[in-house]
């Protein structure tokens, strides 16, 4: 009942708003089982969901999704849907991702390969979607984040030799947008849960380095739009602000932003299209869009 009401509200939408566009079918990252899994549960079984804009309104940029929910849940709704279905009021196509969980059992590198594919993913149907494989974003917010900044720091070329033209692409994004992330494993600024769910019990100091995203910025890392609060006692801002200096000593070019209010995993503050009571960031944001050749 509550799916069907949900398509009734979005079938709605879409006829008062035609930038609100019916979500494609889920579409799973690897078409068999996917590396590692640990069984055929839902759970265990990647997916992204399309969210492609009104093709008048389409400027043929690109953003994938990561909700956050600690690597332990997937805040589908509040950071993922909504933000996909606000991107498409500005004509970007949007791809929100099911990734894998530290709550089901999985560790790293599990995440960064769900991660690392559907960037390929979406760039080997470009043609099919009507994007550019050149201005394809990722977008995270808390944890998922933390899985932004780690494929913004541990992207590949992909693999030429492969005999999957999927692994052949590119898992490098074009631009990050980094919202209250979790950024560092490390103290003082660690988020334990996240930690916990990402990497079990004992990581190896290296690993806990490598996964410090703040300390894995190179000159060959993208473009980034970044925020947080002051008020977040769950995330410290301090993880942003670390990502932004190392940013800076790199030459990347970013957009960074602290807001004085707002506690953690606020979103856009309103979830509902069409989306007339968003908070500042998302004026910043497009504002930067724009600045970026993904937004008109």
């Amino acid at each position: 009942m509550k799916i069907l009401l949900c398509l009734l509200t979005l079938s709605l939408l879409t006829a008062v708003f035609p930038a609100f566009a019916l979500p494609q079918a889920p579409v799973r990252l690897w078409p068999g089982a996917a590396p590692g899994a640990l069984g055929t549960t839902p759970n265990d079984i990647p997916t992204l969901t399309p969210y492609l804009p009104d093709p008048a309104l389409a400027t043929g940029a690109a953003i994938v999704i990561f909700p956050g929910g600690g690597y332990s849940g997937l805040a589908i709704d509040h950071e993922g849907t909504a933000y996909a279905l606000w991107l498409n009021q500005s004509g970007v196509a949007a791809f929100v991702v099911t990734y894998r969980l530290g709550s089901q059992g999985y560790r790293h590198p599990v995440m960064l390969e769900d991660a690392s594919r559907a960037v390929r993913l979406v760039r080997s149907r470009a043609a099919e979607w009507k994007i550019d494989p050149n201005r394809l974003a990722v977008m995270g917010s808390s944890a998922g984040g933390h899985l932004a900044s780690t494929l913004l720091t541990h992207f590949d070329a992909g693999d030429s030799k492969s005999t999957d033209p999927i692994e052949r692409e590119s898992s490098r994004p074009d631009l990050g947008i980094l919202c209250y992330a979790v950024l560092s494993m490390v103290p003082p600024n660690v988020h334990e849960g996240s930690r916990q769910n990402l990497l079990g019990d004992h990581p190896s100091p290296a690993l806990l380095n490598y996964l410090s995203s703040e300390k894995q910025v190179t000159s060959q890392t993208p473009p980034c739009f970044l925020w947080a609060t002051g008020e977040d006692s769950v995330v410290k801002a301090e993880n942003t602000l670390d990502f932004a200096a190392a940013l800076r000593r790199n030459g990347v070019p970013f957009d960074l932003h602290v807001y004085q209010h707002g506690g953690h995993g606020i979103g856009m503050g309103d979830d509902n299209p069409p989306f007339r009571n968003v908070l500042p960031w998302t004026a910043d944001l497009l504002f930067w869009l724009k600045a970026q050749n993904f937004v008109k």
